[in-house]
């Protein structure tokens, strides 16, 4: 019913840009955070493509870093709650996330229309749910997008900080997701769209990892280790 192999019992979504349009509101935040930065060193500006290499579905810290890294930028560690003020790792993080949560007090949120479908449809045929994603807002967007209701577990950024896992692309934060469904990997499916989530599915050996193509790389997406990729989840409903 569900386009997924029969032994799966429970779905593991990532969050922003799988179920909800958020992952644009992240790369216009993270856009606004860097590009003053590089221009103070004359580099050139942030990209879509640094996005999806460097920051999408990785815990906020990490992105910073791995970004920073690829234009041999070196800034300072400080303390988790630096103020978005200071020119550190963390408190360029939390820059970008007070940019984010003004850009969703300012817009909302909604959930893609296909998505929602689909897990409407999960939860009716008795699967189980959770969302694993690297980000701390995520009480915050499914509430806004009303999909909290659907979701048995929530391995979010601020679990994964409190608990020390290793973020996408190691697969820990979707191990946890699977564990707190009381669900074995091999029996459970992992919903991505980023590059690094889909490279953590694969890693975790879940049993089928569904790579979800936003923003037209469906090669990168099935090299990284996706099992079939769609535009939309609706597809795999239109397949069952």
């Amino acid at each position: 019913m569900l386009g997924l192999p029969d032994n799966i019992t429970a779905l593991l979504f990532d969050l922003d840009g799988v179920l909800t349009g958020t992952a644009a509101i992240h790369r216009a935040a993270w856009k606004e955070t860097f590009d003053p930065l590089l221009a103070q060193r004359g580099q050139q500006p942030f990209t879509d493509d640094d996005y999806n290499n460097y920051v999408d579905g990785r815990p906020r810290f990490d992105g910073v870093r791995e970004f920073l890294r690829s234009r041999g930028i070196d800034l300072p560690e400080a303390s988790p709650d630096a103020a978005p003020s200071y020119d550190s790792v963390q408190g360029t993080g939390n820059r970008k996330n007070a940019r984010v949560q003004e850009i969703i007090a300012e817009r909302g949120v909604a959930p893609y229309a296909g998505s929602r479908r689909y897990v409407e449809a999960a939860k009716e045929a008795g699967l189980r749910i959770a969302v694993v994603t690297s980000s701390a807002n995520a009480v915050t967007v499914l509430d806004a997008a009303d999909l909290t209701k659907f979701v048995e577990a929530r391995i979010d950024g601020v679990v994964i900080a409190d608990r020390k896992l290793h973020g996408k692309p190691a697969p820990d934060s979707f191990l946890a997701g699977a564990e707190a469904l009381d669900t074995a990997p091999a029996n459970a499916a992992v919903f991505e769209d980023a590059l690094s989530g889909v490279q953590a599915g694969k890693a975790g050996h879940f049993g089928y990892v569904v790579g979800v193509d936003r923003v037209g790389q469906a090669a990168e997406l099935t090299a990284h280790g996706a099992d079939v990729v769609v535009e939309d989840l609706a597809e795999l409903l239109e397949e069952a």
